[in-house]
């Protein structure tokens, strides 16, 4: 359903940038969605009958096919369940969904005029206030900020929602920066600078909440869920050790070599891969994808890829260990790439050998500790902190995407026809084209079942126009598509469905990597 620009009437400020479109759009869907739950199943009938309904936006503001504004005009795409007895339509219900609900969910969801004063320009203003950070962090050589009065906790672990009476963030004076937003004003917060930091602290304390929030940090947040000015870099990537994961011809030669089995590691691949082969594979893909920020948590990754320890590598040589630990690539990645590195640690102090800064987690205060952990260090051996042969990961690598074919016999019975692949979605952390299924639950960036949904759209296109071509081609040609003709160009057919949304470019390689 499309409302003309004339009727819907927004300002043109609304959509003359992609982030101030991409705004609009998610406070119509929520809207619509809004009105729409006011009369779902109000009209009789067995089944799903009566039901009017759209997707439910989290916490992020996200590029969907639901909503889409383009030149001022609103095209909104929901389900409705025609309301039936049995099989047979029940004319009388449906006019009251086509003539009565329908009109009044539009009226009071799509249109300015039925919008609060104000409310818009709110929604485009704090839009623009994260486009600014974002340019902040390039100009402030920043990985990320965390603005003072954010609230990190979550009401649950099944709940994205604010934790309510949940202590606010405040940064440590020697890490706060003041920037002057366009609109909001003056806005003091945390500011990690680009280089290795660490985030330190007992248990329970934090750690992983300021994590969890620089991982989302990468998308904007809708006002009112205490993560608005948390802004990370935009290519940072969620790394942990996959156990099981497919691998195919990844370069890990950075961090594993001289295997017993003789294997290339330049060109690795496995159908199941350890949790440090995983977890180097991750990097190295990271890597190819453009990542200049590493997110990591030590309970999620594999501790013999992590450090090994003095004693360890006075029993165990090093040319008798094939791994060459993160400890020992982590500063040379910094250094010689520029790709920073924000660690969660708790029981492994190795890392602070390393590190530019070092923050405390205490109550979820967060505290300056580098002086004092660089103080402890004195007089304590140092690990080794750097190792021979470092190297970027090779790129080019080719994909295979073949598969199966689905045909069907014509119409006449005496041939068959090739049909598309069938597209099947498991909720956010699966999908399958063909006979092929993906696992993706530990893509932990994912963050809408739409994104998922999207990606297996883009392997159903990449698998019918894009074979023979490298990762990085196939990446590049979906991210173009998109952005040029919109999403609903990767589905073909030209029908657009709903409930996809757009998922960085980073997610797109992390699919195919595992594809």
């Amino acid at each position: 359903m499309t409302v003309d620009r004339r009727t819907a009437n927004f300002p043109s400020r609304c959509w003359e940038s992609p982030w101030n479109r991409a705004a609009l759009e998610d406070y119509l869907l929520r809207r619509f969605a809004r009105q729409a739950g006011r009369f779902s199943r109000q009209a009789k009938g067995s089944g799903k009958s009566g039901v009017l309904a759209v997707t439910a936006p989290g916490q992020e503001v996200l590029e969907r096919t639901d909503c889409e504004v383009r030149a001022g005009a609103v095209t909104l795409r929901f389900e409705v369940g025609f309301p039936a007895n049995g099989r047979t339509i029940n004319a009388r219900e449906l006019e009251k969904i086509l003539f009565d609900f329908i009109p009044v969910c539009v009226e009071q969801g799509l249109l300015y005029s039925a919008v609060p004063k104000g409310k818009v320009g709110q929604i485009i203003d704090l839009a623009e206030d994260q486009h600014f950070i974002r340019g902040e962090l390039k100009r402030l050589e920043l990985a990320a900020f965390v603005a003072d009065g954010s609230v990190l906790p979550r009401e649950s672990g099944v709940s994205d929602r604010p934790m309510k009476d949940a202590v606010p963030f405040h940064s440590p004076e020697s890490m706060a920066v003041t920037l002057d937003l366009p609109h909001r004003g003056t806005l003091r917060g945390m500011a990690i600078r680009r280089g290795i930091t660490l985030i330190a602290g007992g248990g329970y304390h934090g750690k992983s909440t300021l994590l969890k929030a620089l991982e989302r940090g990468v998308y904007d947040h809708i006002s009112g869920d205490g993560r608005e000015y948390v802004v990370t870099d935009a290519t940072a990537m969620k790394i942990r050790a996959e156990d099981g994961r497919k691998v195919t011809d990844t370069d890990i030669s950075l961090f594993i070599n001289h295997l017993p089995s003789g294997r290339d590691t330049a060109r690795f691949s496995t159908l199941d891969a350890s949790g440090s082969t995983s977890q180097a594979a991750n990097i190295a893909e990271a890597l190819e994808a453009g990542s200049q920020v590493l997110l990591m948590d030590e309970d999620t990754s594999a501790t013999n890829f992590m450090v090994r320890d003095e004693l360890m590598q006075t029993v165990v040589a090093r040319e008798q260990e094939p791994i060459t630990p993160f400890l020992e690539r982590a500063l040379d990645l910094w250094r010689k790439a520029g790709v920073s590195l924000v660690l969660v640690v708790g029981s492994c102090g190795a890392y602070f050998h390393i590190a530019d800064r070092v923050v405390q987690m205490d109550a979820y205060h967060a505290r300056d500790i580098t002086t004092q952990a660089k103080a402890a260090l004195s007089g304590r051996p140092a690990p080794a902190l750097t190792a021979p042969g470092f190297h970027l990961p090779s790129r080019g690598r080719a994909i295979d995407l073949s598969g199966d074919s689905q045909t069907r016999k014509n119409y006449r019975g005496d041939g068959y026809v090739r049909e598309r692949l069938k597209v099947k979605c498991f909720g956010k952390t699966a999908f399958s084209v063909g006979d092929r299924e993906l696992d993706l639950r530990y893509v932990e960036q994912l963050v809408d079942g739409g994104q998922t949904r999207a990606l297996a759209y883009m392997v159903r296109h990449a698998r019918e126009r894009l074979a023979g071509r490298c990762v990085e081609d196939v990446a590049a040609a979906l991210a173009k598509l998109v952005e040029e003709q919109g999403l609903g160009a990767v589905c073909g057919g030209g029908i657009v469905p709903a409930g996809l949304t757009v998922p960085r470019v980073q997610e797109i390689f992390a699919c195919f990597n595992r594809y």
